[in-house]
């Protein structure tokens, strides 16, 4: 953390030291709220009750700050892309922890954007990587490797499940990111993301009511649904304030920092196995993000 700071300071902005910190607290609030994600009974119904939170949490905010944006042609179609991907983003967030370990999953989904958003940031926002940073995408794809341990047999590829449709929410999250990243020319991070709140309710509604199971999740995990409706929200709201002050191609792979957190909460909180290894390859994609991060 002292490095970070130091490299901070010297890089004489201090919007963009602000970036860093909204972004570390966006990194570790979504590790936090994927945690519950995890323990929760039923995935699409508690993430479809967290969305419903965010949305009513958030809408007076939402209200007070529509004007402020430019609700043109362009921008309705780049707000709804957003809300597309992210609702299939949560669809896919949902199959993937009832597939797989949150150590071995959320490492993966999390590590694969910085590999992406850098390559679509540099094609599509003219924005620029170093040779450093293309190292440090080495070191990301280094231990999504080895952190997925994925088995080839000739009955087919049963064991990697949960590291494909965790692959598939990574893919999910870079494409967000880089159209988020554009749509903050038009609207503000509140409106954004109450926008992107009710897509996920309006995607999750369908498998929710079939689901038989919304009277369960509401006994058991009525508090944490309520909790994880502002976490959810509220650090992905930093992390857009944050892309509103300084490039995509260097914020989005520091938020991956949440991969530590992430990988800890399932080992020692969810007790999942294969620990050391996990934490080894976990700190690995991290090592890489951070490299990106500070020198890319």
């Amino acid at each position: 953390m002292l490095i970070l700071f130091e490299f901070m300071g010297g890089a004489g902005d201090g919007m963009f030291g602000i970036a860093i910190l909204l972004v570390l607290g966006s990194g570790f609030l979504h590790s936090a709220w994927n945690l519950y994600t995890k323990k929760s009974l039923n995935k699409n119904v508690f993430l479809w009750f967290c969305q419903l939170v965010a949305v009513i949490a958030f809408l007076p905010w939402t209200i007070l700050e529509w004007d402020g944006g430019q609700w043109n042609g362009t921008g309705i179609l780049i707000v709804l892309a957003s809300m597309l991907l992210h609702g299939l983003y949560v669809i896919l967030l949902a199959a993937a922890y009832s597939a797989g370990d949150l150590s071995q999953v959320y490492p993966i989904m999390r590590g694969t954007s910085p590999l992406l958003v850098p390559l679509l940031a540099v094609i599509f926002l003219q924005e620029q990587l170093s040779l450093i940073g293309w190292l440090g995408v080495v070191s990301i794809v280094l231990g999504i490797v080895l952190l997925s341990d994925v088995k080839f047999k000739r009955d087919g590829l049963s064991s990697s499940k949960a590291p494909l449709l965790a692959l598939a929410v990574g893919v999910c999250i870079a494409g967000y990111i880089i159209v988020d990243k554009i749509a903050l020319d038009y609207v503000s991070p509140v409106v954004l993301n109450e926008a992107t709140n009710i897509g996920n309710l309006l995607i999750l509604s369908w498998v929710t009511f079939r689901s038989g199971a919304i009277r369960q999740e509401l006994q058991v995990n009525w508090k944490i649904m309520l909790l994880g409706g502002i976490i959810a929200p509220g650090g992905y709201l930093l992390f857009l304030y944050a892309l509103s002050l300084a490039p995509v191609a260097q914020l989005s792979p520091m938020r991956e920092i949440g991969t530590v957190f992430g990988t800890l909460m399932g080992i020692f909180i969810l007790r999942e196995k294969q620990g050391k290894r996990r934490i080894l390859t976990s700190l690995c994609i991290t090592a890489g993000v951070v490299v990106l991060g500070i020198w890319g």
